[in-house]
């Protein structure tokens, strides 16, 4: 179960979701917990940057994302 918990969390975060709303989700009562728990799934900065110039620009040809 545990398991399952964290991928749903990292599923969440990549997309965009914010820690408030997930820890809604799992049913934390606290979104500071959410946080320290899983903080370490979150994407950098530059993930976010590399995504959002990609869903503007595309990708190149090959199919691999710019960087």
């Amino acid at each position: 179960m545990h398991a399952l918990r964290h991928f749903y969390a990292s599923v969440l975060l990549d997309a965009g979701e914010s820690v408030k709303a997930l820890s809604e989700y799992l049913g934390h009562a606290d979104p500071g917990f959410t946080l320290r728990t899983y903080t370490h799934l979150m994407p950098t900065s530059e993930d976010r940057t590399r995504r959002a110039v990609d869903k503007v620009l595309g990708s190149t040809p090959d199919g691999l994302a710019t960087a």
